[in-house]
C-alpha cells in the first residue's frame, strides 16, 4: 500500500490512491499523503530528541522553517507531548514512542493513516490510549484508518470494516457485527482472535447482533439467567523450592540518574509458570537483564537455581545463520530433535529461508523452537506473543504446559493479559521501581478494575472470579 517503504519484490494487479494509480504517483505524494507507523517503535524514530523527531520528515520534504514550526507546535499540542517535548528519543517509554511516531507521521498530514500491529508492544492501559487517540484522527480529521493487528479486542469498537485475510486471501469482510454473526463459519484462528464479548455470545445458541464491546458484553450478559455465580478452582500446591531469589535488588543504568529498580525482593517457585506484568518503562526488562546476568545491580542478591534458556523481546538478536534451519542445528545436531521442533512450532515450510526475511511472528516461532531444543531448568520469555495470532498463542500455551509437566520453570514478561490470565500460575505486578504484588492468577486479575482481562470486565459482579472467556462460557453453561 506504500511501494516507498517497498519497492522491490512482485506484485499483480493494480492499487488506485484517490483515483490515480499508486505506481504513477510520485514519491512526495505517497511520503506525504500516505503515513505509515510500524509495529516497533524502536525501527521508526531516527533522531535523538523529540521535538527533532516532529520536524524531521517536514525537513526533508524542504518544508519553509515557519510552516515546521507550525506543524510542529500543533501536533505536540494535540497529542499531549508538550511535557516531554525537549526529551530525548531514548528517554521515552514504548507507549510515548509510539505516539511520536503517529504524531511524526500527522504532522505531513496524510489523507491515509496506515498502522502495522501498533500496540503489539505497549500494554494494555498505553494501548487503549493509542487506540483512542488513532480513532480521534479519523473522526475529527477524516483520515482513513487501515489497520493490521492480531489484538483485536479494542479494535472492534471503532472499526467501520473488518476484512479477513488467511493465506493471502480474504475470507470475510463486512461491519464488526456481521462478522460476529458469521463467525462460527470462519476459519479457528478467526474465532479464537474475536473480541471476548463475541466469543462469549457465539458460545451460546442466542441469534441476533453479537455485542462487541466490554460496555455491550455487560448488558447481554445482564439478561441472562445465570444460575452459576462462582467460578471453582482447584488450590495450586506450589514448590517450597525457588528457583529465583532476588533480595534487595537495587539497579540503575548511570551513577547520576534515578533508580530503575529499589530493594526489589522476589521468589520464583520451582516448577510453576509464573507472569511479570507493568507498563512500559516500568523495568521488566531491565529486570530480565538482571537475572540473566547481562545487568548487575549495584546492590542485594540474586540466586538462580538451576541453568536457563531466555528468549529477549528483540529475537533477531538470536540469530545468526543464514537459515533457519542452521538456526536450529546451532542448538542441536539431531535431525529427529529439530524435525520435532519445527513441527510443533509450525516452521517446517520455512527451514530454508533467511531468519530476516520471515515476518515478526514467524520470527517469534523460530525464537520459540530454538528454545525448545535447549534443554534447561528455567525458561524466560520476554513479550513471546507480539506478532503471534492467535491460534499460534494456544499452540504456545500447549509448549508452555509441556514444559510445566517436566517440572520447568516458566517466566513470562509480558503486556499480553489474557495471556497470562489463561497460562500463568501466579502474577506479579512491577510498579515503581519494585513489585506491588504477587498473587495467584485469579486473585490477581479479579482483585484490578482496570490492568485485568475483558472477560472480567464483563462478568464482575455476575460472576465471581471469572477471568477468562473460558470461565465465563463454563459459568453460563452451567
Amino acid at each position: 500500500l506504500k511501494p516507498a517503504i517497498a519497492p522491490r519484490g512482485e506484485r499483480d494487479g493494480e492499487i488506485y490512491f484517490n483515483g490515480t494509480k499508486l505506481d504513477e504517483t510520485d514519491l512526495r505524494t505517497q511520503s506525504e499523503k500516505i503515513g505509515f507507523v510500524m509495529q516497533n517503535p524502536e525501527s521508526q524514530i531516527v533522531t535523538d530528541k523529540v521535538w527533532h523527531e516532529l520536524a524531521f520528515a517536514l525537513e526533508n520534504l524542504g518544508m519553509k522553517t515557519a510552516e515546521i514550526r507550525l506543524r510542529v507546535a500543533e501536533m505536540a499540542s494535540y497529542f499531549g507531548i508538550d511535557d516531554w517535548f525537549d526529551k530525548k528519543t531514548a528517554e521515552l517509554s514504548g507507549g510515548q514512542k509510539q505516539i511520536l511516531n503517529l504524531a511524526a507521521v500527522m504532522a505531513m498530514h496524510p489523507d491515509i493513516l496506515i498502522l502495522d500491529e501498533p500496540t503489539s508492544r505497549l500494554d494494555p492501559i498505553a494501548g487503549e490510549r493509542f487506540l483512542e487517540t488513532v480513532n480521534k484522527i479519523n473522526k475529527d480529521l477524516g483520515v482513513t484508518v487501515i489497520l493490521t493487528e492480531h489484538r483485536l479486542e479494542n479494535i472492534f469498537s471503532f472499526a467501520d470494516r473488518i476484512v479477513v485475510m488467511d493465506n493471502g486471501k480474504i475470507i470475510a469482510d463486512g461491519e464488526p457485527k456481521k462478522i460476529g454473526e458469521i463467525a462460527s463459519n470462519l476459519p479457528e484462528f478467526v474465532k479464537l482472535s474475536l473480541p471476548a464479548a463475541m466469543k462469549i455470545f457465539a458460545s451460546t445458541s442466542e441469534k441476533g447482533d453479537a455485542p462487541v464491546c466490554v460496555r455491550d458484553g455487560r448488558n447481554w450478559l445482564g439478561s441472562q439467567n445465570i444460575f452459576c455465580k462462582k467460578v471453582e478452582r482447584k488450590s495450586i500446591v506450589f514448590s517450597e523450592k525457588n528457583s529465583i531469589e532476588l533480595k534487595n535488588i537495587s539497579f540503575k543504568y548511570e551513577k547520576d540518574s534515578d533508580d530503575i529498580l529499589h530493594s526489589m525482593n522476589l521468589k520464583i517457585p520451582q516448577g510453576c509458570i509464573f507472569a511479570l506484568l507493568g507498563g512500559n518503562g516500568a523495568g521488566k526488562s531491565t529486570l530480565f537483564k538482571i537475572i540473566l546476568g547481562i545487568e548487575k545491580p549495584y546492590s542485594g542478591k540474586i540466586k538462580i537455581n538451576g541453568n536457563v534458556a531466555a528468549m529477549p523481546q528483540e529475537v533477531q538478536t538470536l540469530f545468526a545463520s543464514r537459515t533457519v534451519q542452521d538456526e536450529l542445528r546451532e542448538m542441536s545436531q539431531s535431525s529427529e530433535e529439530i524435525k520435532k521442533a519445527a513441527e510443533l512450532t509450525q516452521i517446517e515450510n520455512l527451514l530454508k529461508n533467511h531468519p530476516f526475511d520471515l515476518s515478526g511472528g514467524e520470527q517469534q516461532r523460530v525464537a520459540v523452537a530454538k528454545l525448545l531444543l535447549c534443554e534447561r531448568d528455567i525458561y524466560f520469555f520476554d513479550e513471546p506473543t507480539k506478532g503471534m495470532d492467535a491460534e499460534f498463542k494456544k499452540i504456545f500455551s500447549n509448549i508452555l504446559s509441556e514444559l510445566k509437566a517436566k517440572n520447568k520453570t516458566v517466566v513470562i514478561i509480558s503486556h499480553d493479559i489474557d495471556f497470562c490470565a489463561e497460562n500463568a500460575e501466579l502474577c506479579a505486578m512491577l510498579f515503581d521501581r519494585n513489585i506491588s504484588a504477587v498473587n495467584t492468577t485469579d486473585k490477581f486479575f479479579d482483585g484490578n478494575r482496570f490492568y485485568t482481562t475483558a472477560a472480567n470486565k464483563i462478568s464482575k459482579g455476575f460472576i465471581d472470579g471469572a477471568i477468562t472467556e473460558k470461565d465465563v462460557i463454563e459459568c453460563i453453561k452451567k
